[in-house]
């Protein structure tokens, strides 16, 4: 039987200067020198530190499976912030394991709790690697590293990797600047834990291709290879793929994997497709994938979770970076709940239901929001109602291109990189793209995001026992005609219907069916006779006798329901 190769995906996130590249390097190198590399083509190829991935390989372990085979890590060093978002997201179907790099010295940092935030939302398994320990005085060093294990425990409690492996290490003693003798410590013990860490990825061939690839170049007389990690579906020979960015369709004439030729490559296989020559300046990094599976939106409904570690409300209209598959733009976001009733009922997993109505919400709702008004008159307790789900409307600032269905990360990326807190805001996943540059129009007027509007006035005085006069609900300049037939409620109790406007200074008259209440009508009357004589003596100014009118006026309140994308903009009451 030829010898299996099975490949681990292993993404290698730290904050800056926790020594990630050194650490893949010294893994990579101690991996090749390593007692099974001794036969010679095995040293041969024993590390290719192409692409930024470099690739350590081993025996497999037992507990992946009888024969003969190797285990090969692929270690996919994330740098820098805003590409260490992109990477795993782009990457997250396929990163199995992550190595979590923390300078010893310094403990959790920013970044690093940024990059626990994203590998829960992308992966399942993890090893915390304390690195530097070279930095820690030998006597101390022992106690040193134990304080920083049980300290980084701690923080992991509430995660899913709850109990994770932590790894003491110094990947390149004395610093950069050291010479390369310096043999690295705690590297082999590394190599070990990541075996016993390492797992059969689950892998789906089904779905559309898609592949990103991070390098292209071309040979000659052959064609323009690409290489890169699928992050779904398959590929075979012969296949036609999508380059969306370049807007061409090529055929797949050869693919290599591990330097041998495949005619066939699934999720989670690094492979390199030569396809018919183009010019491969044109595409550095980018997405390739089965002809039309991805489409280019320019907003997007999501549903999503706020992030713990952010601090601040997500306010709706604020602008955040948003990733969706593998780009980053600025976008605008609007968020908004189930109704009131429906707060409680069953999530719906990657289906939005335009059908139905939705509350219009200034924040995203979170234990320490400042619930809104329609909140607060479902809770009696005091308690903040949070709904199971929440939506947003995302509109970016320039059309994306990603899969129908993906994760989507938004952030506060200009915020000081040196500033101690997380970035990350929210994440979620896309559940419908529109694509026509004028959804304004064309799609918005069916999502049913509504506000409740709550309007106060005051009744200034009786006309007859079936209708009042009331102030102070409309400005001067309302077209009061369009309120005419809605419904309000005095603060007496009585059911009114807005008739039209009275004089021209934004009064109005009511009309009461059921009729004045006795008590209302002497409550009034006694108030109109007070004014009255204030304004005999005029020693009472105008405004002033307003305002000493009633202990308690008469309030009339009128509420209504307004879609937000109604371009009509109907009042509705229920």
């Amino acid at each position: 039987a030829s010898s299996r190769v099975l490949n681990v995906n292993v993404g290698v996130l730290g904050h800056i200067d926790s020594g990630k590249t050194a650490l893949a390097r010294a893994l990579s190198t101690t991996g090749s020198t390593a007692a099974f590399d001794r036969a010679p083509q095995s040293r041969a190829r024993g590390i290719t530190l192409d692409l930024g991935f470099s690739c350590l390989r081993t025996a497999l372990p037992p507990q992946l499976g009888p024969g003969p085979g190797e285990l090969q890590f692929t270690l996919v060093d994330c740098p820098g912030h805003a590409s260490l978002i992109r990477t795993i997201i782009g990457g997250a179907q396929i990163i199995d394991l992550m190595m979590l790099v923390i300078d010893v010295t310094k403990g959790m940092q920013t970044q690093s709790a940024e990059c626990l935030v994203i590998g829960q939302i992308a992966c399942q398994k993890m090893v915390v690697v304390l690195n530097k320990i070279d930095l820690l005085p030998e006597g101390k060093r022992q106690s040193a590293i134990e304080k920083m294990t049980k300290k980084m425990q701690k923080t992991l409690e509430n995660t899913k990797f709850c109990g994770c492996p932590i790894v003491a290490v110094a990947a390149k003693p004395g610093g950069p600047e050291a010479p390369e003798s310096e043999n690295p410590l705690g590297v082999s013990e590394l190599i070990e834990v990541l075996k016993s860490q390492a797992y059969l990825p689950s892998r789906d061939p089904s779905g559309h291709f898609l592949m990103a690839v991070d390098h292209c170049f071309s040979i000659k007389g052959q064609g323009t290879v690409m290489t890169g990690t699928i992050l779904s579906g398959s590929v075979s020979l012969g296949d036609n793929v999508e380059i969306p960015a370049l807007k061409v369709t090529k055929k797949v004439k050869s693919m290599q994997m591990f330097h041998t030729p495949v005619t066939y490559a699934m999720q989670g296989d690094r492979v390199g497709i030569c396809v018919t020559q183009f010019d491969p300046k044109l595409l550095e990094r980018g997405l390739i994938c089965t002809p039309e599976s991805l489409h280019t939106i320019h907003a997007a409904i999501i549903s999503l979770k706020k992030i713990q570690y952010f601090r601040g409300a997500l306010q709706t209209k604020a602008k955040f970076h948003i990733t969706v598959g593998h780009e980053t733009v600025m976008g605008r976001v609007m968020f908004f709940s189930p109704a009131p009733a429906d707060f409680n009922e069953e999530i719906q997993e990657n289906v939005f239901d335009f059908e139905k109505d939705y509350l219009y919400q200034e924040e995203y709702l979170s234990k320490d929001s400042n619930s809104s008004q329609e909140n607060k008159e479902n809770d009696q307790a005091g308690e903040v109602q949070l709904p199971r789900q929440q939506w947003a409307l995302l509109e970016f600032e320039k059309p994306v291109t990603c899969p129908k269905l993906c994760l989507v990360i938004g952030s506060k990326l200009d915020t000081d990189i040196h500033a101690n807190t997380c970035r990350l805001a929210f994440h979620g996943v896309l559940l419908q793209g529109m694509e026509d540059k004028n959804y304004m129009e064309t799609f918005l007027p069916k999502l049913k995001v509504y506000k409740l509007k709550h309007k106060e006035g005051q009744v200034e005085r009786v006309m007859d026992d079936y209708s009042v006069i009331g102030r102070s609900l409309f400005k001067k300049e309302t077209n009061i005609q369009i309120f005419v037939g809605l419904k309000v409620k005095l603060s007496t109790g009585e059911d009114g219907i807005i008739d039209g406007g009275f004089g021209q200074s934004g009064k109005f008259k009511i009309r009461i069916p059921d009729g004045l209440k006795p008590d209302t009508k002497t409550l009034l009357t006694v108030a109109s006779k007070k004014k009255s004589k204030a304004g005999k003596g005029d020693t009472i100014k105008e405004d002033e006798s307003s305002k000493n009118d009633l202990a308690q006026p008469v309030t009339i309140s009128l509420l209504f329901k307004r879609y937000v994308f109604d371009t009509q903009k109907k009042m509705i009451q229920s």
